[in-house]
């Protein structure tokens, strides 16, 4: 791994689950970790719902938009963080895998999507502490 790691948040659409964790681990790592997410098969737009929780957080969610998966992304990244996506995304060699098995919030209002984003922001404050551990003054 790099001094700064690169994560890639990876699911289907990248409209709700990955694109939450980009957000939530790009704002608590800051410029410690490089975080990109993109989807097998993207969809058109952020899930409004996913959009509403993290604005409501203070967190910028407009800049967000459904990626598609490029090789070119799959091999910079480090960790590679999967969501649902079986075997519809690649498998790079090589890459550290974690899957983190969450419900699709496609389609569900926006109290039934507040526990998978408030999941996903656990394991992200997690996974920030394994790949950047807090230093000691």
């Amino acid at each position: 791994m790099n001094d700064r790691p690169i994560v890639l948040f990876l699911c289907i659409h990248n409209s709700g689950r990955s694109a939450a964790a980009r957000v939530l681990l790009d704002h608590y790592a800051g410029r410690r970790v490089e975080v990109l997410s993109a989807g097998s098969d993207p969809g058109g737009q952020i899930n409004p719902a996913v959009a509403q929780i993290l604005t409501e957080g203070a967190l910028d969610a407009s800049k967000e938009f459904p990626k598609p998966l490029s090789d070119e992304v799959g091999r910079a990244a480090d960790v590679i963080v999967t969501m649902g996506c079986g075997d519809a995304c690649p498998v790079y060699p090589g890459k550290h895998y974690l899957d983190w098995r969450l419900t699709d919030p496609a389609g569900l209002p926006v109290e039934a999507v507040r526990p998978i984003v408030d999941d996903i922001d656990r394991r992200v404050q997690t996974l920030l502490a394994q790949l950047v551990p807090a230093t000691t003054i």
